[in-house]
């Protein structure tokens, strides 16, 4: 887990400054945009971002799902690898009809600078999961019950206190750097909603 200390010693290589809103920003928007890559290859139509009570936030799509077989030279599923190594960071370029199309930080530079991060991937029948702490897996990915017909992927995460000074997600601050991308011709629905105060806002983007 090198890489994911890596990332721990230095993440304005990687994020930008962590002491204003723009790491925050930039990490929700790394897990959007890989969602919103998928849609451009065709797999992907709807987007949901919730930034929870706890100052976690959830990215969820209806993609097909991180890949979940083993790679034989690692000994892992391949969505560990994506999330645990930089070599992997990325899952568009594990399907060869895909094109990486938004630049930014990976799913590995978010789960490396979470204090937890828990994945589900609805693919191939099942429901996949896992949870890491600080970057690291608690245990393997596993099968943990039917998709009943869904595909995609969630992601829930919490900005590690200990790396960021500010921990507190800005909603209007996405909404308008994701509304900028129009005109990629995505066909993807994008819904934003804060939880966090009395009652809950909620934003729709369209590409």
């Amino acid at each position: 887990m090198k890489d994911v200390e890596a990332v721990g010693k230095r993440p304005g290589m990687y994020i930008g400054s962590t002491e204003d809103i723009s790491a925050l920003q930039e990490m929700a928007f790394a897990l959007v945009a890989n969602a919103i890559n998928e849609s451009l290859a065709g797999y992907c139509s709807h987007i949901d971002v919730v930034f929870n009570p706890d100052g976690s936030a959830t990215v969820r799509d209806d993609g097909r799902g991180l890949p979940v077989d083993l790679d034989p030279m690692k000994k892992a599923s391949k969505a560990e690898l994506i999330m645990t190594s930089s070599t992997a960071a990325g899952w568009f370029e594990q399907y060869p009809e895909s094109t990486d199309l938004l630049d930014g930080a990976s799913a590995f530079v978010v789960n490396a600078l979470s204090a937890w991060l828990t994945l589900h991937i609805w693919r191939d029948g099942r429901v996949h999961f896992m949870r890491f702490r600080e970057g690291h897996p608690e245990a393997p990915l596993q099968a943990v019950g039917s998709s009943n017909g869904k595909r995609g992927t969630e992601i829930e995460f919490l900005p590690d206190p200990g790396i960021f000074t500010v921990t507190r997600f800005h909603m209007e601050a996405l909404e308008h750097r994701l509304r900028n991308l129009a005109g990629l011709n995505a066909r993807v629905t994008i819904i934003l909603e804060d939880r966090r105060g009395k009652s809950s806002k909620k934003a729709e983007i369209n590409l």
